[in-house]
């Protein structure tokens, strides 16, 4: 015979004055704020994907971030993956300073903090000189072939050779190159950088694309170093050991852990896939 059910009187089930999931409204509000912020990041994803797929030529994410601060070499992807990683272990240290705060460790809640805030500034100065870069071009440049392709331009030394964005495969090199490239300067196919309607890699969707979602993405972690900048200044000042709870660095520890996770699509999708 089954148990009976606990029975719970009229008062205790609608009374209210409590939380229906054991959260404070501060969470519950920031849970909401993320999901709808997922939304709007899942549509714009969307929408690249859609454009790529409808879009043959489509430029390689390694073939264009090829770049190293203070480095003249080739090193496709090392400087985005140092990004990614150091925006990780920022998340890391948003755990630790979270888990501190349980503990009412302000010291502990103040190291961490200040490593996340840190590690989110070392991420938006690296996207803003990652910007710089795609918006000014490589040194050479890149040969218009057809209106869907572009070949960047690479010269080393007296070498010449035209490597495709879309492929990676060299489309000619040494003197046939070097007679491409200078049959495109005269009829002006020789292009520098991206902006929203001329696109040294490819297509100008790929630049459209690249400028908002990283951009829109960069917005919210700029926002949240400035954010945890303030919540780490409260901490110090001793503002939640009065409140008896650090509770606000957990609220922006979902925040931050949100725009860490969005940014592992952004990088899948723009330089992976």
């Amino acid at each position: 015979m089954a148990a009976h059910a606990e029975q719970v009187d009229n008062k205790t089930l609608w009374g209210g004055n409590g939380s229906p999931f054991r959260i404070s409204y501060g969470k519950q509000m920031m849970w909401i704020f993320l999901v709808s912020d997922a939304l709007t990041f899942g549509g714009l994803l969307t929408g690249y994907g859609y454009a790529r797929h409808t879009h043959d030529a489509w430029p390689i994410g390694e073939q264009v971030f090829r770049s190293l601060p203070f480095t003249n070499g080739d090193f496709p992807l090392i400087y985005v993956a140092l990004m990614t990683f150091i925006l990780i272990v920022s998340s890391v240290t948003m755990v630790l300073a979270v888990e501190a705060g349980h503990r009412m460790d302000k010291k502990g809640v103040t190291k961490w903090l200040l490593l996340t805030v840190v590690g989110g500034a070392f991420f938006v100065g690296s996207q803003a000189w990652e910007w710089s870069h795609f918006i000014h071009g490589s040194h050479d440049g890149a040969v218009m072939i057809s209106e869907t392709e572009t070949a960047r331009i690479v010269h080393h030394g007296e070498e010449y050779k035209l490597q495709s964005y879309q492929t990676g495969k060299v489309l000619a090199e040494g003197d046939a190159a070097l007679a491409q490239i200078r049959e495109a300067k005269e009829e002006g196919r020789v292009m520098q950088g991206a902006n929203l309607t001329e696109n040294e890699y490819g297509h100008t969707h790929y630049a459209n694309f690249f400028f908002f979602i990283t951009g829109f993405h960069g917005f919210h972690v700029f926002s949240g170093v400035i954010i945890n900048l303030i919540i780490l200044l409260q901490v110090v000042r001793g503002a939640y050991d009065k409140r008896g709870h650090f509770e606000m660095v957990e609220k922006v520890g979902l925040y931050w852990h949100f725009v860490d996770l969005v940014w592992v699509f952004v990088f899948t999708f723009f330089y992976l896939v």
